[in-house]
């Protein structure tokens, strides 16, 4: 970790304004950039900015941070080996595989992002607790709540955390474990709820840590305990039911009633249109609770990556912007949805303004070029959403560089092939069909294969990297699941059937298929239920511990080279370069 003051770029008058320590105008709209790390901050302010920073800065944004962490390793995405793409020594396929050790380069980057988080935010609690800011209170709670949230990812994904207590001077280095620490996380979050502010009141919005975004957190804790309590069970029997902390009802009573907080609060409201929570002006959206608030202000610009990752090279939204062609749905995931692809979560058609609908079906001829690339002169042309399968349809480039056109000036819409296989057909094939079935390697002839999800909209206006979509970390369709999850826990599956359902009918189809909302269920079951959270919240970067929840981390998916693992494997591996240089860390169990 580093221990100078690192400032990037910004100035002190645009963090000032990004962050005002005013009662009429405390604004956090922006995403910081000054990297203020370790022992001396430069201000409270670039502190607390810095630490907001690294939430936006890879980790939760990018296809190596948690899309490879907690999506990679579960049964709904990964990022094969396609030909001469994405071998990199192995380390995409080994989170698929199960074959990672303590020197992967996803698990190492990972860990040194969240320790990292950890040091920004311990950096800010010490220079706001010794500072005189007018909301002193409130930014030192933000401070500490952050922190809590960047321990409790580490504690989930490795189970240890580091930690120094920032209110003593040379304080020892503390490790803490799992099993132990998530009590005391679940007691600290709890504890800062008076000093927190409302979402929207004290000029905060969803990017700031507020009393909502501490109800979401402990949802999610107590949701988890039993299993953090409990990580290597053979069998996967977690004590669900367990006396929540307080002593005051169980675990599952808790995610309830933090639920209840969220779900009763009139702020938020499910979304009619299930994409728009992740779209170009999804920020604010009534369903997000907190988010990462992303920009295009060539400064640090916003991520694309979680949609850039699985679009394929030849896939262009205008001349100057592609995708990459490497992460998929698993074949289990796409056959889950049998029944089901008139769900509206499934898919949706995008509609042009003279009221032209992209069929994507081969049926399309052109569609039209007035909707421009912001700042451009360039036609845009606009994916359909969701989960794509089947042979791709789209504008072509001339030798010239710009999208094929019509006689009468609009996008031409042609049969797509493959970029770094021009005889193969853009044909997204829901089964991978691997030549060695417990290798996720694809030739050059197949690295169509793979449904691929294009659920977060796809930003052109600044390269193919850069986005202006927020992503949101906790929103109101999860609390949902988790409020449904938990009343089935406790034996109550008519409330867990009414969660699921308020899902399922809030959300309508595109005006293609008559704005029908979508079916609801008659009966529910943990089967059912584990099914019904995946099509909420795929690519969403919670499937790894739903997984551990349900028993099902542990067992194979032989269509997509997922082989049997033991229990050791619920956890990743310390990185041997901490253990290397650190006395204080043991290795994890199995590693």
């Amino acid at each position: 970790m580093r221990t100078n003051i690192i400032h990037i770029v910004r100035n002190t008058l645009v963090l000032l304004a990004f962050l005002s320590f005013t009662t009429n105008c405390t604004k956090l709209d922006e995403v910081p950039l000054d990297e203020v790390v370790g022992e001396n901050a430069a201000s409270p302010e670039g502190a607390l900015a810095a630490a907001y920073d690294r939430l936006g800065d890879g980790m939760f944004v990018d296809n190596g941070g948690m899309l490879a962490m907690q999506e990679y390793t579960s049964d709904i995405a990964l990022l094969p080996t396609r030909g001469s793409d994405w071998g990199d020594g192995g380390k995409w396929r080994a989170m698929h595989e199960f074959t990672w050790g303590p020197d992967n380069a996803v698990i190492v980057s990972n860990w040194d992002m969240l320790t990292n988080g950890i040091t920004r935010s311990l950096t800010a609690i010490k220079s706001i607790g010794a500072s005189n800011l007018p909301q002193k209170s409130m930014f030192l709670a933000e401070a500490k709540g952050l922190l809590a949230f960047y321990t409790y990812t580490t504690l989930d994904l490795y189970g240890q955390a580091p930690y120094r207590n920032p209110e003593v001077e040379n304080s020892q280095l503390e490790i803490l474990q799992a099993a132990d620490a998530i009590d005391a996380l679940i007691k600290q979050v709890e504890s800062l709820i008076p000093d927190l502010a409302e979402l929207k009141q004290q000029a905060t919005h969803t990017g700031r840590f507020t009393k909502e975004a501490a109800y979401a957190l402990l949802a999610q804790m107590y949701l988890n305990r039993a299993v953090y309590k409990d990580r290597y069970n053979a069998t996967s029997s977690f004590n669900f039911n367990e006396a929540a902390v307080d002593g005051s009802g169980t675990d599952m009573d808790k995610v309830i009633a933090y639920a209840d907080l969220l779900i009763n609060n009139g702020k938020f409201k499910l979304e009619s249109n299930y994409f728009r929570n992740f779209s170009l002006d999804n920020s604010g959206g009534s369903e997000h609770i907190f988010a990462i608030v992303q920009k295009i202000d060539y400064i640090r610009n916003g991520d694309n990556d979680l949609v850039y990752v699985t679009m394929e090279r030849n896939q262009r939204a205008s001349q100057a912007n592609r995708g990459t062609n490497a992460s998929c749905i698993t074949p289990e995931f796409y056959a889950s949805w049998d029944g089901n692809h008139d769900d509206p979560r499934f898919q949706r058609h995008y509609q042009y303004s003279d009221g032209t609908w992209f069929m994507n079906d081969g049926t399309d001829v052109s569609v039209p070029a007035n909707s421009l690339v912001p700042g451009t002169s360039f036609p845009w042309f606009h994916f359909n959403r969701g989960i794509q399968v089947g042979q791709q349809y789209g504008p072509k480039l001339t030798p010239a560089g710009t999208l094929e056109m019509t006689a009468d000036n609009r996008i031409k819409v042609s049969k797509l092939f493959m970029e770094k296989s021009t005889a193969t057909p853009m044909d997204f094939t829901p089964e991978l069909n691997f030549d060695n079935p417990t290798q996720s390697v694809l030739a050059q002839n197949q690295i169509n294969r793979g449904a691929r999800c294009f659920k977060f909209e796809f930003d052109p206006e600044e390269g193919n990297g850069s986005s202006s979509v927020d992503i949101p970390l906790f929103r109101l369709g999860g609390i949902y699941t988790m409020r449904a999850e938990a009343h089935l826990r406790k034996g109550n599956a008519t409330a867990a059937l009414a969660d699921i359902n308020a899902l399922r009918t809030s959300r309508t189809r595109e005006a293609l298929f008559g704005n029908l909302p979508g079916k609801a269920l008659s009966d529910i079951n943990e089967t059912v239920l584990y099914k019904e959270i995946g099509f909420e919240l795929y690519w969403e970067m919670w499937r790894r511990p739903q997984m551990i929840r349900f028993g099902k981390f542990d067992l194979a998916s032989p269509a997509s080279a997922k082989p049997a693992s033991q229990p050791f494997r619920r956890v990743f591996p310390i990185p041997q370069s901490t253990i290397d240089v650190t006395a204080a860390f043991k290795q994890n169990a199995g590693y």
